[in-house]
């Protein structure tokens, strides 16, 4: 199985753009992009959208990201991974 890829909406579009320069075939969408949630979506509607469409996340989200991934998984949810870059991190 192919692993597929959700930027957060707070992380640069530059981001995506370099990854795809690095490996052209990486399946990864951003936040607010056509077929995915709009800009301003909740952490759980993000959660669940993130089970649904077996993707793997990436965020800087270390402030309320933690409480509702916690909140997802004792409602009886999963993930397909959570991937915490540091923020202000240089490309």
């Amino acid at each position: 199985m192919k692993v597929r890829f959700l930027l957060d909406e707070n992380l640069s579009p530059r981001l995506k753009m370099a990854v795809l320069r690095l490996q052209s075939d990486i399946d990864i969408l951003r936040i607010g992009e056509p077929n995915t949630l709009p800009f301003g979506s909740l952490d759980p509607e993000v959660l669940v959208y993130l089970e649904r469409s077996q993707r793997l996340m990436i965020t800087d989200n270390r402030a309320s990201m933690p409480g509702h991934l916690q909140a997802h998984w004792d409602a009886g949810h999963h993930t397909w991974g959570l991937l915490w870059v540091r923020p202000r991190t240089p490309m």
